[in-house]
């Protein structure tokens, strides 16, 4: 996957109301169809990193000051997992009723960084492997009022592409 100037972490990459019911958790952060997650990349010398964030390069050893959006790799491998099975305090959102899910830190195929996400419902820490290759996703956090609250995921790659 290549790189795209000029996107927008302020919102979606479409506007809320093309949504309906159904809109990411986290502004910004994350694209809906198709599952994107948005980073940002040093001008000056190529490091990324997720969430995306203003300011001066992550990588202290670069004079650079400035970070651009960009999309980022939507494939990778398990770097490490673990099982949640508390959840999460008011007032943040979780469902219900609560049912334990996996937690997976992927790295990302092409700018080697490592983001954390839940697992696609279905998938439990028993199924999953250092190494295994994953996809991302998108999954439905709850609903409220307004529709569909949705996060990003990590889902098995059965094409076995990472």
């Amino acid at each position: 996957m290549g790189y795209r100037a000029g996107v927008d972490t302020a919102r979606p990459s479409r506007p809320a109301a093309a949504f309906g019911p159904r809109r990411p958790a986290v502004d910004g952060w994350f694209t809906v169809d198709p599952p994107c997650l948005i980073g940002v990349r040093c001008p000056e010398c190529g490091t990324c990193a997720f969430p995306p964030r203003p300011g001066p390069c992550p990588d202290p050893s670069c004079p650079g000051d400035e970070l651009v959006p960009v999309e980022l790799s939507d494939r990778g491998t398990v770097w490490s997992y673990t099982e949640n099975h508390y959840a999460p305090p008011p007032p943040f959102p979780a469902r219900d009723p609560f049912e334990p899910y996996a937690i997976a830190a992927v790295e990302l195929a092409e700018e080697g960084i490592v983001v954390l996400g839940q697992v696609v419902t279905g998938v439990r820490a028993a199924d999953l492997r250092v190494g295994l290759p994953m996809r991302l996703a998108v999954e439905t956090l709850c609903t409220d009022e307004d529709g569909d609250r949705l996060v990003w995921a990590w889902a098995p790659d059965t094409t076995g592409a990472a």
